[in-house]
């Protein structure tokens, strides 16, 4: 039975329920009994005056489980991250998580059976997920395993007393039918008629019926949860027979995740009101061989140079955040890929970023991409542009793609060079990190999950085979994926929204910038005050939707740095009652560095 007393684990309408009962209680028993008789009596009297009614239905009748089957599959979802508080469920937290969501779903079409659906304990379900996203984070491609209720027909029952149907009556039987002949006429002749209607029965063949087919004689798991859940998550497809042994944090070996941002990260001021390139390269700053980049544009070129020096096998300590809690002593993770691509066709033009004085003098050396013959004629030199940091890899630590990002923007804005990057994989050197501050994120997508066939093989290789054969919402009939329910409509609405919002935005944006007077007109003395501001204060991005006044910027490696991770550990471990964090991790059973790369598969 669930504990009633702890309510850690209750979904946020579980606790509404369980709160209207005990104020119900609470009522009931403020009222003295001579009161509650009195109400009684009158309740008495009324329904001796009013027509009788139907009883009142007691809520939905709970569904047997041993009545169905059940079986093991695998779910491909999406979900968009921002208004809710991460995946993993969390009873304190402020916003509503996909895990809550999934788990009102399931549990109000009946395809688990908990003990009590107002307390979220996957454990019923043998559930594993994918990965583990964190609050504001998006996916596109998470997968969780979990068993439910199949419309597979339970094996049949043999018939009890078949045999004995088809064989010379004895016993109590035979004694019986010595005691018909004393019975009457009529009596006699109901009981031939019964028991011969109940050999037909047991003799009677079972008709012969067509073999079960998993996908179109079973329940149709996304429609139904589809329309369950919230419109910002979408079951995508569903693996009716995952291989022996599944789970969808182990067998995982391949995890993507994409970065979106802009070009220009945020809004740029014409020259003449914020001239910040120029000092920067009064004061030394600059990207790559050098450059001053202008105050909200980014050097695309040396944010690629950075991203590359991700990729192989490396310890990443500097570049995620520590939790002491877990322990971990092995920070090295191997990057399949890592780069910067531009998105195709997501383009809304903007003119005035083109205007003399808002865009930066050098721009085509900035992004070299933008004069490349695959992108379209009509997209060439519009601005902005979205671009996304790309980024495959088996494992990741907490945070560890954010702070990534992070650095690669400050080697975007000139503030660094891209070898920073190299310096901040050399633990050796410096095996503290930095404090600087992540990117956010909004903009984070866990895109996809692979699992290969061959479990395995190499993880080094980019493999595209998928061991789980995927059943897409449409596959099974166009319904499902267009028309008025179907999921295209449901991510075309959603879509349209947003557009609007965007659209009306963008031109709010161009009214406003052809308003007044945005010539160089100012007077020097003007000019010369913005010259010496920029100097001594710089606008970091970080992911947001705007740039954050910092002050002079001072380089990472000039940054207060923060304790090491042995130091955490061992911290930590006192905290809790320990000799220090090797003590905690030999009592605790933590054990090899494989587990513990095992433990944070998938903590971004």
């Amino acid at each position: 039975m669930s504990d009633q007393g702890n309510y850690n684990s209750w979904t946020k309408a579980g606790l509404i329920q369980r709160v209207k009962e005990l104020e119900k209680q609470l009522k009931a028993k403020q009222h003295g009994q001579e009161q509650k008789q009195d109400e009684n009596e009158h309740d008495e009297a009324s329904a001796a005056a009013q027509p009788a009614k139907k009883p009142k239905s007691k809520g939905k009748k709970k569904m047997d489980p041993s009545k169905y089957a059940t079986r093991y599959i695998a779910l491909k979802l999406a979900y968009l991250g921002k208004n809710f508080g991460g995946f993993e469920f969390q009873a304190m937290g402020n916003q509503p998580s996909i895990e809550e969501e999934l788990w009102n779903a399931l549990t109000k079409a009946c395809l688990i059976f908990p003990e009590d659906e107002r307390i979220v304990d996957f454990e019923c379900c043998e559930y594993s997920k994918c990965g583990r996203t964190d609050r504001g984070v998006s996916a596109f491609g998470q997968v969780i395993g979990l068993r439910v209720r199949s419309n597979r027909p339970l094996p049949k029952k043999p018939v009890e007393g078949a045999e004995e149907m088809d064989v010379e009556q004895t016993g109590p039987l035979a004694s019986a039918s010595a005691e018909q002949e004393t019975q009457p006429q009529q009596d006699k002749d109901d009981d031939n008629k019964a028991k011969a209607k109940a050999k037909a029965k047991a003799k009677k063949q079972p008709e012969p019926t067509r073999p079960f087919d998993d996908i179109r004689d079973e329940i149709p798991y996304p429609h139904v949860l589809n329309r369950l859940l919230p419109k910002e998550i979408r079951i995508l497809a569903w693996c009716p027979s995952p291989p022996p042994g599944f789970s969808a944090r182990f067998s995982c070996r391949e995890r993507q995740y994409r970065y979106f941002f802009t070009q220009p990260a945020f809004a740029p001021a014409p020259s003449h009101v914020d001239n910040t390139a120029a000092a920067a390269a009064a004061t030394g700053q600059g990207g790559a061989n050098g450059k001053a980049v202008k105050s909200g544009w980014l050097d695309i070129d040396a944010m690629r140079d950075a991203a590359k020096r991700y990729e192989g096998e490396h310890d990443f300590r500097n570049l995620c955040k520590i939790d002491p809690a877990k322990q971990i002593t092995n920070f090295k993770r191997r990057m399949f890929e890592s780069d910067i691509v531009e998105v195709e066709d997501a383009a809304s033009a903007l003119p005035y970023l083109q205007a003399a004085g808002f865009a930066p003098e050098n721009l085509e050396a900035l992004d070299s991409s933008s004069s490349s013959s695959s992108a379209s004629g009509a997209r060439k030199g519009m601005y902005p542009k979205v671009y996304y940091f790309h980024v495959r890899g088996s494992a990741f630590l907490w945070h560890q793609i954010r702070h990534m990002v992070a650095v690669l923007f400050l080697v975007g804005q000139g503030l660094e060079k891209p070898s920073v990057v190299s310096e901040l994989l050399d633990v050796d050197k410096n095996p503290r990190r930095p404090n600087y501050v992540m990117a956010d994120e909004v903009p984070l997508v866990l895109w996809d999950c692979i699992f290969p066939s061959d479990l395995s093989a190499s993880t080094a290789a980019h493999r595209e085979d998928d061991a789980l054969r995927w059943v897409y919402v449409g596959d099974d009939g166009p319904s499902g994926r267009f028309g008025q329910f179907g999921i295209m409509d449901d991510a075309w609405q959603m879509w349209r929204e947003k557009k609007m919002d965007e659209v009306l935005a963008g031109q709010l944006l161009q009214h406003i910038s052809k308003q007044g007077n945005n010539t160089a007109t100012s007077s020097k003395a003007a000019a010369t005050t913005t010259t010496t501001a920029a100097a001594t204060s710089v606008k970091v991005f970080e992911g947001g939707n705007g740039g954050r006044l910092s002050g002079k910027y001072p380089g990472i490696m000039n940054m207060k740095l923060l304790e090491s991770a042995d130091e955490q550990n061992d911290k930590y471990a006192k905290r809790k009652g320990y000799a220090d964090a090797e003590d905690m991790r030999a009592k605790k059973g933590l054990k090899s560095a494989k587990a513990e790369e095992d433990i944070t598969m998938a903590d971004e």
